[in-house]
């Protein structure tokens, strides 16, 4: 059998620190190599395939080691035993875009998801052949429903017009909502328009109306200086409960304490 390795750039032990699960103890596994360009991207070290993968030692102390890329999966898995993995409410397989990845995702999630924890796959929500190849051994998918007015796909400027991602979003949940958990996440700036959210809120409700949406209002970071205001998340909230019956505003916790 030929052996699974891939592009890896962390593995750490840690909590989440957004979406509905915020708080549950959590391991996380990322990949390296993204498609796409957020404004507000706290990781885009991850945007390029890294050279070295750092991985925790153990759970709770600050002590790492490096491997050179590609890292085999079963390595991977081993360094996630060394850290209690058992000991965790989820596996987080995130990134950069794990899904372009998705023989490892698949090695990965077979591999651990029969040690206790749930496996949450965290998507940018646009890798649809992708997410059909292991959506079978995935317990969460956390979609995000990225907006025109701060995404652009790699090799776009920002000053260029384009085409919002509501359909390719709209196919990818079609998909997602065969997992037995799927939750779409959006992130929320000074510069996100009603008529976007509002229009992801219809798609929703056309696919998977049961789709719990997250509005995450932005944590600044990079190009990105302000959070939005009370009054354009209330708005906003208000909007979208009145088109899906599951809407919350969480935003991200772990910067508050520090944690990665």
């Amino acid at each position: 059998m030929t052996e699974v390795t891939g592009n890896f750039v962390e593995v750490f032990s840690s909590i989440q620190g957004e979406g509905p699960h915020v708080g549950a103890s959590t391991l996380f596994v990322r990949l390296g190599v993204c498609d796409l360009r957020c404004r507000w991207c706290d990781s885009p070290h991850t945007w390029r395939a890294a050279e070295t993968c750092r991985i925790q030692v153990k759970r709770g102390a600050d002590e790492h080691r490096t491997l050179a890329n590609p890292v085999p999966v079963a390595t991977i898995v081993a360094a996630c035993e060394a850290l209690d993995v058992g000991r965790h409410a989820f596996v987080s397989i995130t990134g950069g875009e794990p899904l372009l990845q998705p023989e490892v995702v698949r090695a990965l999630a077979e591999s651990l998801r029969g040690r206790g924890p749930r496996i949450h796959l965290e998507t940018h929500g646009l890798a649809t052949a992708a997410l059909a190849h292991v959506v079978d051994v995935v317990d969460v998918v956390s979609m995000d429903w990225k907006l025109a007015s701060d995404v652009r796909r790699e090799g776009e400027s920002f000053q260029e017009a384009r085409a919002d991602f509501h359909d390719e979003h709209a196919a990818f949940l079609r998909v997602a909502a065969q997992a037995p958990e799927v939750f779409a996440k959006i992130v929320v700036t000074t510069a996100t328009r009603d008529d976007e959210v509002l229009e992801a809120a219809r798609c929703i409700a056309r696919v998977a109306k049961d789709t719990l949406l997250v509005l995450q209002p932005v944590t600044p970071r990079g190009p990105v200086t302000e959070r939005p205001g009370a009054a354009q998340m209330l708005r906003l909230t208000a909007a979208a409960e009145a088109i899906l019956p599951k809407v919350r505003v969480i935003p991200q916790t772990h910067p508050i304490y520090g944690a990665p």
